[in-house]
């Protein structure tokens, strides 16, 4: 089995951005915009590895593979990816390809439109009658799936890297109105211990001091892997950095939890304040006594200001302007870091439908415009005398 990852640093003969604890932006090159695209004010470009060094990494691939995997996360990334399958068939004209991944489960009929896959997996490969339709794409029988099932989403490393993510549960239970988390894993599901602190071990001892946690709901049932992993963690401070970039429930946020996160080594926290209207939210996930005993515990545990952000949804249909600014000052008078988590409509997700009513754009139809980066349920859409308006806020002392 071979991998391409487009996205790695690895690569020694490819300039790569430096980064700061595996953290950093990813190389770009611009490219000409879709023509839908040809009125937003924004460059379009193609992230990652140049497009002559992955042909000719696809054309150095020995022995030939039986069979080419492709997955795409946004779905409006599916560009990359049609460019991938089209590139694929350039080098080797009868390889069957298969997609998978978040944009061809929440728009396999756009995917399978393409008529550029062979096969358009929706859901987790693991599901029997996805591993069926694999296999027939090679003319085998599938082998039996693994009855373990907790080794459904194991994690699995190919190369060295600059940091290791740790995933230890998917899913989540909230269904908030904006988010399509249900849609791509309806049950939430939690891994053990022992596997998540194996696979932790390997990269210890390939000397990785950077973890990631990219859990959707990092702090439920933290008895089950978390709290020992943390204990592990414990006294490691000064050779290893761990990570929470994904929002976390701040209602969870004990003093126990905190003073463990703290002597683990936690370095970057980010806490899902969305709003801080709480009398008005569209979710009961927060109230306002909760966030102050969160952050509370937090600063008793140790952390300074600087290593905490909040999240606040930006753009949503029928979001009033004030109520952003409002957050921005309330995040800023709590003495934490706001940052703007701009929304994008995910098909699947409670919220699409009135996505789809106030906004300009096709969203339905065209993924494209399901790109946060064009506002695309802003009035007005993106501009960058409101960016630099936004932005002004968000650095205001």
């Amino acid at each position: 089995m071979a991998l391409l990852d487009c996205l790695s640093p690895m690569w020694s003969d490819v300039a790569w951005n430096k980064t700061r604890h595996g953290q950093g932006h990813f190389p770009k090159t611009k490219i000409p915009k879709p023509q839908v695209l040809q009125g937003v004010p924004r460059q379009f470009s193609r992230y990652g590895l140049p497009f002559n060094a992955v042909k000719e990494s696809l054309r150095s691939i020995y022995p030939v593979p039986d069979l080419v995997l492709l997955t795409c996360s946004m779905t409006y990334w599916y560009p990359g990816v049609l460019s991938m399958a089209s590139l694929v068939k350039e080098i080797w004209p009868d390889m069957p390809v298969a997609l998978g991944g978040v944009y061809a489960t929440l728009c396999s009929r756009h995917a399978r439109d393409l008529n550029a896959f062979d096969l358009v997996v929706q859901g987790p490969l693991e599901d029997p009658c996805n591993w069926e339709r694999v296999w027939e794409l090679l003319s085998a029988p599938a082998p039996s799936i693994p009855s373990d099932r907790e080794e459904d989403f194991e994690q699995k490393e190919f190369f060295p890297a600059e940091f290791s993510v740790i995933l230890g549960s998917r899913g989540c239970p909230f269904s908030c109105d904006y988010c399509a988390s249900s849609c791509l894993y309806p049950r939430f599901k939690q891994r053990s211990f022992r596997k998540i602190w194996q696979e932790v071990s390997t990269q210890l001892e390939n000397n990785i001091s950077d973890f990631v946690f990219y859990d959707d709901a990092l702090l439920l049932y933290p008895e089950n892997w978390l709290l020992p992993l943390l204990e592990r963690f414990s006294g490691m401070q000064n050779t290893i950095r761990l990570h929470a970039p994904n929002a976390l429930h701040v209602r969870y946020l004990t003093p126990d939890i905190c003073k463990m996160f703290f002597e683990a080594g936690l370095k970057t926290i980010r806490l899902g304040l969305e709003s801080a209207d709480f009398e008005n939210r569209p979710d009961s996930k927060l109230t306002r006594e909760e966030w102050d005993y969160g952050l509370r515990n937090l600063f008793d545990a140790g952390f300074c200001p600087e290593q905490i952000g909040a999240y606040i949804l930006f753009g949503l249909p029928e979001q009033d302007p004030d109520n952003i600014a409002n957050a921005i000052q309330f995040a800023h008078d709590c003495g934490v870091r706001p940052h703007l988590a701009y929304y994008s409509p995910i098909p699947g997700s409670k919220l699409f439908p009135k996505a789809v009513e106030n906004s300009p754009y096709p969203i339905a139809e065209e993924p494209l415009f399901q790109n946060r980066a064009i506002w695309p349920c802003y009035p007005g859409g993106f501009s960058w005398e409101e960016h630099a308006k936004w932005q002004g806020l968000l650095k205001k002392a």
